[in-house]
């Protein structure tokens, strides 16, 4: 699937999904801490969206101390973003996603070991 053709969810701000899009790049290393990010004319032709959108979008990365804007040239990936990002992400998975995981598991008599195998 191309940026053209990303399906935006339901209920959710499209900014917020923008920036969590975002967020993945980062920690995957599609961007890396000093990189300068897409333009926001750029992001807003590739996922078909108002251009004010992706400006929330990055608003919100500055505004959480993820990004910086430096004035005429754009948006960057702060140094230190991918090691914050990822212990926010773990601690977030394991608060929220992993209790109903676990219990899934429990439910369908699946051991930790089977997950291995696979």
């Amino acid at each position: 699937m191309t940026e053209s053709e990303h399906v935006w969810e339901e209920g959710t701000p499209i900014y917020r999904q923008l920036m969590e899009l975002l967020l993945a790049r980062i920690l995957d290393g599609t961007y890396a801490e000093g990189d300068l990010l897409p333009s926001v004319r750029q992001l807003a032709g590739d996922y078909r969206v108002n251009p004010l959108t992706v400006a929330k979008a990055f608003q919100e990365l500055a505004i959480e101390e993820l990004a910086e804007k430096r004035r005429g040239i754009g948006f960057f990936v702060k140094p230190g973003v991918q090691t914050a990002l990822r212990n926010r992400e773990r601690t977030r998975f394991l608060k929220e996603e992993w209790p109903a995981i676990r219990e899934k598991m429990r439910r369908l008599g699946i051991a930790p070991d089977d997950l291995l195998k696979e």
